[in-house]
C-alpha cells in the first residue's frame, strides 16, 4: 500500500462537484481545484446542493479531504502596497477559506504576494536596496494571513513557494520562514513546495546530493512539519532563471531523478502531490509513472 497521494489540478468546470469525478478518471489519489473562477474577484456563493454533491462525489472517489489542495484566485495579492487593493485581496482570501470550509476541506493553497516595486536592474542586484521593501511586504502578507485566520476556522493557509518572477516573494526559504514566524496561529499555516518554482528559484534537486542538500536547507530554515502539499512539475527554464514555466515530467530541465527521489522520500507521505504539468492528456500516465518509481 502506497503512502503517496498523487493527483493533478483538475477542472471544476460545470461545478466544483465535477472535480472529484475528473480526478477519478485519471486514477488520482489526490487533486487540486479552484472553488471559483480563478480570474474573477467575485463568485456566487456555494449553495447547499453544490456542497452536498461535492461531498458525495468526493466520497465516491475515495479521496480524503486532507488530500485535496484547493488553490485561491490568481488575482489575490496579500502583500499589495495599495490599501484599497490590499483590502480587496484580504476579503477575497477570507471568502476562499470559507468556501473550503463549506466543502469540508482543510487547506487552501495560495501564492504569498508581490511588493510591485518598480526597481531597476541595478537595484535588483543590490540586496540592500531591496531588503526593506521585501521585509515590509512579507510583514503585510503575514498580517493578511493573521486577519484571515482570525475570521475563519478549520482551514489552514498553505503558502506556495514561487519562482521569484518579477516582484513575487516567497521564492527563498527565508521568505517562507519570515511569514510563518509572524503568523500567530502556527497550527493553521503550512507550505506547498512546487518543484518547478523551487528549481527556477535556484534550489537544485536533480542529483541525490543536490536533492539532499536542498531539502536539508528547507528543513533547517522552514521545517518539514509545515509541508502540507507539493506541486510536481518539471521546468522549461533552467536552474535559477526565476521564470515560472512548467513542463511535463522528464521533458524539462529537472529530469526524472528528482521525482524518483520524492516518491521514495517518506517526508512526502500523506500529503497531496499535485501535477500541474502542461499536457493534461498524459496526467494519467504521469501518475502511473510516479507510482512506478516507488521502492526502486
Amino acid at each position: 500500500m502506497s503512502n503517496k497521494f498523487v493527483g493533478a489540478h483538475v477542472s471544476a468546470s460545470g461545478g466544483v462537484y465535477n472535480a472529484p469525478l475528473n480526478a477519478m478518471e485519471i486514477g488520482a489519489k489526490a487533486f487540486a481545484l479552484f472553488t471559483k473562477n480563478q480570474r474573477q474577484w467575485v463568485a456566487k456563493p456555494l449553495d447547499g446542493e453544490t456542497i452536498e454533491k461535492f461531498k458525495e462525489n468526493l466520497q465516491k472517489s475515495g479521496i480524503l479531504p486532507k488530500h485535496v489542495l484547493p488553490h485561491d484566485s490568481y488575482l489575490i495579492n496579500l502583500g499589495h502596497p495599495e490599501v484599497e487593493k490590499l483590502e480587496k485581496s484580504r476579503a477575497a482570501f477570507i471568502d476562499e477559506l470559507e468556501r473550503c470550509a463549506q466543502l469540508g476541506l482543510d487547506r487552501l493553497n495560495f501564492h504569498p504576494g508581490s511588493h510591485l516595486a518598480k526597481v531597476s536592474k541595478k537595484d535588483k542586484e543590490n540586496r540592500e536596496v531591496m531588503q526593506p521593501i521585501e521585509d515590509k511586504c512579507l510583514d503585510v502578507i503575514a498580517e493578511s494571513i493573521n486577519i484571515a485566520l482570525d475570521k475563519t476556522s478549520g482551514v489552514s493557509a498553505v503558502i506556495e513557494n514561487t519562482a521569484g518572477q518579477g516582484s513575487n516573494l516567497g521564492w527563498r526559504f527565508e521568505h517562507l520562514a519570515h511569514i510563518i514566524d509572524k503568523v500567530e496561529d502556527k497550527s493553521r499555516i503550512g507550505i506547498c513546495i512546487d518543484t518547478c518554482h523551487m528549481f527556477t528559484a535556484g534550489y537544485d534537486i536533480r542529483t541525490r546530493e543536490a536533492y539532499d542538500a536542498t531539502w536539508s536547507e528547507f528543513d533547517k530554515i522552514v521545517g518539514f512539519k509545515y509541508l502540507m502539499g507539493m506541486h510536481l512539475n518539471d521546468s522549461k527554464p533552467p536552474l535559477g532563471s526565476h521564470v515560472d514555466r512548467h513542463h511535463s515530467l522528464g521533458k524539462g530541465e529537472i529530469g526524472l531523478d528528482a521525482f524518483r527521489f520524492i516518491m521514495n522520500d517518506e517526508r512526502m507521505n500523506d500529503i497531496p502531490l499535485i501535477l500541474e504539468t502542461i499536457d493534461e492528456t498524459i496526467w494519467k500516465e504521469e501518475i502511473e509513472l510516479l507510482y512506478s518509481f516507488e521502492n526502486k
